[in-house]
């Protein structure tokens, strides 16, 4: 991807499910649960590196003992870094005591994070500040067992203000408006209901010692979660540890936000992307479940575990920039699927080329793009193969023609390559723009300089910066007669509100675009009609119940649209011509058949908080306000 966005995290949960000896025994090591929960976390470091988090809940400890352990990090290799303080704890506790190093009893004695309960996440932070407190196990502590909560999560509310709310009227304090912090008390406050719900139910019967073992056989985590939740609108996937040792994944009622769970009588494990689990413990992907919209996976204190519902399942709308960009197409149906949509590109790329396949090079914007345009390849080699059966059923009749028709191959090329990822410290905007035109580089020598075109897949274009500054220079130098940018991802049209970095609708492109296509057309008044639409159905509160910003870009079509791009993005001292190729909405959905989410491209948002968000971003936009809307 040429513009970088983030997107929130990544998260995972292990559960041992015997005792912690027969892992010692089994595998021969007492980090086998660490080592398993490394790698989940190290298979989807792509899903976060602003930080990451680990906690770990030991089983049926006496008072008086340490249960609970987490390790946070922002270094900058923060999974490394927390496993290796994780090592550092054994290696010293071992050290004179290697005799010990396979007793079970004694390992969780003497050292942390030996426990059978194991969570992990990996933070990409959307918004707020790059600190340790805001990375991820959040706990929330009691001194009763059953009352302690660690929650992780992928997920992003927008109506955190109204969660808040509903927790001050409850009687809190909390110390914090984000949503991390409102959805833990929120859980937090529910569970302590259920503590003193069964407290009230046995209190009578047995003494208080004997209590604690009999809330936790008898607490309803279902009942937490749906009394908890009820009231979200957002986008989650979140897992949640109790002091005593049950566990959950909760999945929101659209689907938006992924997870998946393998279980088998020596683990239950749980991650955001297939491969991860695949990968971690040697599984077929059949074997992989996915956790179903409304649903949560609760495994109790004694390892056994059920999916069941605890909010209302909607219309399921999952993510598809998690088969476009986000997850790793390791996993073979997204691989597929990003084939599909570069495949589907071609009947677009071959107009916009005039045909001419021999004197046009194709590449692509390394790395993400990659299987896209395997995709494309395959598509032109398709429409080549057609090519030569229709020369030969028309009856060529002569051998050198027929040669040359049968042995034409497409021109592949690597024409861009990613040097390093940029860190920056230079604060002037020209020198700064000198060092971002650095980030890639590029084959030469390869071009018919003033006869060639040059297709490029990226997966996506958000705000057409890096183009406009990098890349479009770095291939004009190569003397093309044309330059086409082909985005496997649909025009992005509108704000993400569910976990994505894509705020605020000044920064799109295809934003962009529109205002100048409204401006150059005389309908900059269609602008103060859509202002005037989402200030008074902010104002009456009824912005969740439509989405008002789709009327600007009703006048145009997506080739204008295209074309607009195009000319944005394009340097003014650029020598070759320059089109854009976006993807369809309807191939997009042909390509991912099972992830609707659509929202960043259509407006069609799933949960009425997205409508709620679109409004205010514009808003916000009109009035000359840089901050999100959410």
């Amino acid at each position: 991807m040429s513009d970088a966005i983030k997107h929130e995290c990544g998260i995972a949960l292990i559960r041992l499910r015997k005792p912690y000896q027969y892992y010692i025994d089994k595998y021969g090591t007492p980090l086998y649960g660490a080592n398993k929960l490394y790698l989940l976390m190290e298979k989807q470091v792509n899903r976060g590196q602003d930080g990451a988090g680990i906690a770990n809940i030991k089983l049926d400890v006496p008072p008086g003992h340490r249960y609970i352990s987490r390790y946070r990090s922002v270094d900058q290799r923060p999974v490394a870094d927390i496993f290796e303080k994780v090592n550092k704890k054994f290696r010293k506790a071992l050290k004179g005591n290697k005799d010990k190093a396979k007793d079970a009893h004694w390992l969780q004695e003497n050292i942390a994070f030996t426990g059978e309960v194991w969570m992990g996440h990996l933070r990409y932070g959307t918004h707020g500040a790059n600190e340790i407190e805001n990375c991820h196990p959040m706990l929330r502590q009691s001194n009763w067992r059953s009352r302690n909560l660690v929650v992780a999560g992928n997920f992003n509310m927008t109506n955190v203000d109204g969660l808040f709310d509903k927790l001050v009227s409850l009687g809190q304090h909390p110390k914090d408006k984000m949503d991390t912090v409102t959805v833990m008390e929120k859980i937090g406050h529910f569970l302590d209901e259920e503590n003193q719900r069964v407290f009230d139910r046995f209190k009578g019967i047995y003494e208080n010692p004997d209590l604690s073992d009999i809330i936790e056989d008898n607490l309803d985590m279902q009942r937490v979660l749906h009394r908890s939740c009820r009231d979200f609108d957002g986008g989650y996937a979140m897992v949640g540890m109790t002091g005593y040792g049950a566990s959950f994944v909760a999945r929101d009622p659209a689907g938006i936000r992924p997870a998946y769970y393998y279980a088998d009588d020596e683990v239950v494990v749980v991650a955001s992307e297939k491969p991860a689990i695949k990968t971690a413990f040697n599984v077929e992907y059949n074997e992989i479940k996915e956790v179903q919209p409304g649903h949560a996976l609760i495994i109790d204190k004694y390892g056994e575990y059920a999916e069941q519902q605890f909010v209302k399942p909607i219309e399921k709308r999952s993510c598809s920039f998690e088969r476009i960009y986000f997850s790793r197409a390791t996993d073979p149906d997204i691989y597929n699927e990003r084939k599909q949509l570069g495949k589907l590109l071609i009947p677009q790329i071959l107009k916009e080329i005039d045909y001419d396949l021999e004197n046009t090079v194709f590449s692509y914007i390394p790395n993400t793009a990659e299987t896209a345009f395997f995709g494309m390849v395959e598509g032109i080699e398709e429409y080549l193969y057609k090519q030569r059966k229709k020369a030969i059923m028309d009856g060529i009749l002569f051998e050198e023609e027929l040669d040359r028709v049968l042995a034409f191959r497409p021109r592949i090329e690597k024409l861009v390559s990613k040097d390093v990822k940029l860190r920056t410290f230079i604060t002037d905007d020209s020198q700064r723009d000198d060092m971002v035109s650095h980030v890639y580089d590029t084959t030469f020598e390869v071009i018919k300089k003033g006869k060639d075109n040059i297709v490029v897949v990226d997966d996506s274009i958000v705000r057409g910066t890096t183009l406009e500054k990098s890349i479009l220079r770095m291939l004009d130098r190569l003397g093309p007669k044309k330059i086409i940018i082909v985005s496997s991802a649909p025009q992005i049209r509108f704000p993400d509100c569910y976990g994505i970095d894509m705020s605020k609708v000044k920064e799109f492109v295809a934003f962009r675009a529109v205002l100048e296509l409204l401006r150059e057309r005389g309908q900059e008044y269609i602008l103060d009609e859509v202002y005037a639409e989402c200030v008074a159905a902010i104002e009456s509160g009824n912005a969740t119940k439509e989405n008002y910003v789709k009327a600007i870009f009703a006048p145009f079509t997506h080739e204008e649209l295209s074309n607009k791009v195009a000319q944005i993005i394009t340097p003014s001292d650029l020598k070759a011509e320059v089109a854009v190729v976006y993807q369809t909405v309807e191939n997009l959905h042909a390509a991912c058949p099972g992830h609707s989410g659509d929202w960043y491209f259509t407006g069609n948002y799933p949960t009425p908080g997205g409508n709620n968000v679109v409004n205010k971003a514009f808003v916000n936009f009109m009035e000359g306000k840089l901050v999100r809307a959410y």
